[in-house]
């Protein structure tokens, strides 16, 4: 099983640009565990921490023990060996019990901060597109179980959005604004429970949202 930090909402996983002192995930772990900044770490996984999630997204953050455990880490991520598994608050209510999305993802091509889906052979992005699926399964209410196996960027978000489920508070995607009553951190409802495959994460708490989610 792999070590994992739990992410609250709000928090990066590495220090922000603009704050290179400010509180992330790995500031919090190297307080915990001071040994691991004697380690030489690959650049973009100092601390062992193995990937990102957005700052806005809680739950399980794996870490890698050693460089050699890190480097079969990355490649299980690369050749798609774990499923990920995630929770989401959508914005409304889904239709079906199931669904799957695999179109392609691109950068935008005037939006820096935003992917998009690639509906036609001639939909405009920018560099390449990443092949990517994300399957969808409701749990009651607007809580809806996303599963992953590949990562691109924002991939769970615009997918949802693309099937006609944006994420709660998701503006960038067409969730709308934030709710007044959102817990401390939180612009969008999204939380990683973890990773199976080849290596299994830890648990993590659930969010206090995930319940309301149910019952919305």
């Amino acid at each position: 099983m792999i070590e994992t930090c739990f992410k609250p909402a709000g928090v990066p996983v590495f220090p922000p640009h603009d704050a290179p002192a400010g509180d992330c995930v790995l500031a919090r772990l190297l307080a915990t565990e001071p040994w691991r900044s004697e380690i030489e770490w690959p650049v973009g996984f100092e601390g062992g921490l193995a990937h990102r999630l957005d700052v806005s997204t809680s739950g399980a953050v794996a870490v890698a023990r050693d460089p050699d455990q890190l480097a079969a880490m990355r490649d299980h991520f690369a050749n798609h060996r774990f499923t990920k598994r995630y929770a989401l608050w959508a914005a409304r209510r889904p239709r079906w019990s199931a669904h799957a999305c695999d179109r392609p993802l691109a950068h935008d091509r005037r939006h820096k901060r935003r992917m998009v889906v690639q509906r036609s052979p001639g939909t405009p992005h920018r560099g390449r597109w990443f092949p990517a699926r994300t399957e969808l399964r409701s749990l009651g209410g607007r809580l809806v179980e996303a599963t992953i196996r590949t990562g691109v960027t924002h991939q769970i978000r615009i997918h949802a959005a693309f099937v006609g489920l944006p994420i709660l508070g998701d503006r960038l995607y067409g969730g709308g604004p934030t709710p007044p009553d959102a817990p401390d951190g939180v612009t969008f409802f999204l939380h990683h429970h973890g990773f199976d495959g080849p290596l299994t994460t830890s648990p993590v708490p659930d969010p206090e949202w995930l319940e309301r989610a149910r019952t919305s």
